[in-house]
């Protein structure tokens, strides 16, 4: 497989296929989903995980971080 259709990013104005906020019931969601009910890039999240200053904070679980539905929702006034 050539490496450039591996790591193949979406075109702006096209969105990947997530569910509504409202409908998600697990407890934490990855940090490309956070990101995309954010509105923010997934580098941002990675950035406000490192230096602890974002307005959510993540859970990391075996070295990787899960951000928190309730705290999206909270932030989101959703």
């Amino acid at each position: 497989m050539n490496t450039s259709q591996a790591y193949k990013v979406p075109a702006i104005g096209m969105s990947l296929d997530f569910p509504s906020l409202e409908t998600i019931n697990r407890p934490a969601v990855d940090t490309a989903t956070a990101a995309y009910y954010l509105n923010r890039k997934p580098q941002t999240l990675r950035v406000w995980a490192c230096l602890e200053n974002g307005p959510i904070k993540p859970i990391r679980v075996n070295g990787r971080l899960a951000w928190r539905v309730a705290d999206i929702k909270a932030v989101m006034e959703v």
